[in-house]
């Protein structure tokens, strides 16, 4: 199969409650900006003024989620007395940020607290019988889970004999049987009325923070001490969101927000060291997510993700400095794991006859379990399929799946589930575990639901944008206005303008797979950058059409307006 190549233009619909015009009039903004605020599943001009301000002050009350009294009550209890409470988090960004956010928090409080994080190839994903034996064998009472837990069924029942209380604070998709816990804080759950869904795990954390605060200052606990200043914590809450790419709208976007400008300014030691060993300057979704996410989620691919929660928890800049340095070193590591992989895979792909056109199985015991999500991506991306990744040993297989928009994943596990050992996930990924014996036939029945559950048009990639735009229009003022529609990300895309008719003149490639071009349209024309489309340098005579996001270029202390390429094809003018 040949990798996608054609996507399908789509103009993202337009709100039915809201009139571009008149919130250009309103809120004084540039046409482009609303062009892109009638496109964000927006009803209402408040809600546009809400989404724009993103304040925290609107955040619901978290004891409108499910089993929060309970939790509250329990820790609160915990905290008072004494007693040792261990937090269980998980391997990857989400649970690091979690765990450390806890810890550190709880600790602030007086409390006692210790953490563990599994090893993913020793202990796999989740919380352990092992773990909870050693909790209870170090003393403690209470076991709080972060960002995993919510089908721990066995897991729960052996910390009641074990005489631990156990709280899971999870957002995954929830089994229809919960565990037996003291409680259970998922927004996810059915039972749940807290009203926004898409938490990660550590705004799942956070919102169990800003409760057990609120009931020790009304319990009078330490009345005559400062309490600590939740919203220092939203570095981690943002870094987290962003790793792992849940909606950024709504509760996620006040969080993220508020985060990331706590980011870019941090006080943080091990962020400080982080941001250094990344060399990132300028902090934003992209550079949380491919530039610092990554090195902290190195440590639970390959090594020990206890190494990120001891950097994020690091008191001094020159102590998080070689932790910082290891994860940078650990991320190499990965990254090249990954292309190797990434080849065979690609080449195994290729090369399989087994008649699947609608997903991608495959399995490998050369693969490490730790980079198979990232190459799933990969291959999603290449050839839009759904794709799943088996790392296989000693007859086992560990598997990760990515998926596309028609293809919930989660649910389309439940249907082979006669197959599986185990699996998690939410709609767009997951991961699972299989007897090496039973791919084969794993990968033809979940072939047989893609099938049923994908049209043609699914398999092809699609580019949204919000509007068409002729390049005169753009300056500098309309840029800075799209900014503040960040941050961007899942659920809130950045803005894509549709400019027709562009002739390409001055055709550079820059690296090996860039171009950078002027485009014009009539007698106005527009830098460009187009990443990736160096095989296109031969072929942008005649009109094009092109997609494309506005943005600001600084160079030697200079601004100017460039735009950089999504897409683009020959024009369809005629």
């Amino acid at each position: 199969m040949n990798a996608a190549s054609d996507k399908l233009w789509i103009e993202r619909p337009v709100s039915e409650s809201l009139d571009g015009d008149a919130l250009q009039r309103s809120l004084e903004i540039s046409r482009l900006a609303a062009e892109a605020l009638v496109r964000r599943d927006l009803v209402s001009l408040d809600e546009v003024r809400n989404f724009l301000q993103a304040k925290l002050s609107s955040m619901p009350d978290p004891y409108l989620m499910a089993d929060m009294s309970k939790a509250v009550e329990r820790l609160a209890l915990a905290v008072c007395n004494g007693e040792m409470i261990s937090v269980h988090g998980d391997y990857d960004v989400d649970g690091v940020t979690g765990t450390a956010l806890l810890v550190e928090t709880l600790r602030s409080f007086g409390a006692r607290v210790d953490y563990s994080i599994p090893l993913r190839l020793r202990d796999g994903y989740g919380v352990s019988s092992l773990a909870l034996e050693s909790c209870a064998a170090a003393g403690s009472a209470l076991v709080i889970t972060v960002d995993c837990g919510i089908s721990a069924h066995a897991q729960a029942k052996r910390a009641s004999e074990l005489g631990l209380d156990m709280i899971i604070t999870d957002h995954h998709q929830p089994p229809e049987i919960l565990p037996e816990a003291l409680a259970i804080l998922n927004p996810a759950r059915t039972d749940c009325p807290f009203p926004f869904k898409s938490l990660a795990g550590v705004g799942v954390v956070f919102m169990l923070l800003v409760a057990l605060r609120k009931h020790l200052r009304e319990l009078g606990y330490r009345n005559n001490q400062p309490e600590p200043d939740l919203r220092y914590g939203l570095d981690l809450v943002a870094l987290g969101t962003i790793a792992d790419i849940v909606p950024l709208k709504g509760l996620n976007r006040a969080l993220t927000k508020a985060g990331l400008d706590l980011l870019s300014h941090s006080g943080r030691p091990g962020l400080q060291a982080l941001k250094k060993v990344a060399g990132v300057d300028k902090v934003n979704c992209g550079t949380v997510g491919f530039r610092l996410a990554p090195r902290i989620n190195a440590a639970g691919r390959l090594e020990d993700a206890a190494i990120g929660v001891e950097l994020l928890l690091e008191a001094s800049l020159a102590g998080a400095m070689p932790a910082a340095e290891l994860l940078d070193q650990v991320n190499g590591d990965r990254q090249a794991i990954e292309q190797q992989t990434l080849e065979q895979a690609d080449e195994r792909w290729q090369q399989q006859s087994d008649g699947a056109t609608h997903s991608i199985v495959l399995a490998d015991d050369r693969w490490h379990p730790g980079v198979i999500g990232i190459v799933a991506s990969r291959l999603v991306e290449k050839y839009h399929r759904p794709t799943i990744l088996i790392a296989t040993a000693n007859g086992a297989g560990k598997g990760s799946g990515r998926s596309i928009k028609g293809l919930h994943l989660y649910r389309a596990l439940q249907g082979c589930h006669t197959f599986l050992n185990g699996f998690g996930g939410h709609e767009y990924a997951a991961g699972l575990t299989i007897d090496a014996g039973k791919v084969a036939d794993f990968a033809r029945y979940f072939e047989s639901i893609a099938r049923q559950q994908l049209q043609p048009e699914d398999l092809l990639p699609r580019q949204y944008y919000d509007g068409e735009v002729f390049l005169e229009d753009l300056d500098l003022d309309a840029v800075d206005e799209l900014a503040r529609l960040a941050p961007f990300g899942p659920g809130n895309p950045q803005p894509v303008y549709l400019a027709r008719g562009i002739l390409a003149q001055g055709i550079q490639l820059v690296g090996a797979s860039h171009l950078r071009f002027l485009a014009c349209q009539g007698a106005y024309g527009l830098p460009c950058i187009a990443f990736g489309m160096g095989v296109l340098h031969d072929r942008l005579s005649g009109p094009h059409d092109i997609l494309f996001t506005p943005q600001r270029n600084e160079w030697r202390g200079q601004s100017s307006l460039q735009l950089q390429v999504r897409d683009i094809r020959p024009s369809r003018l005629t």
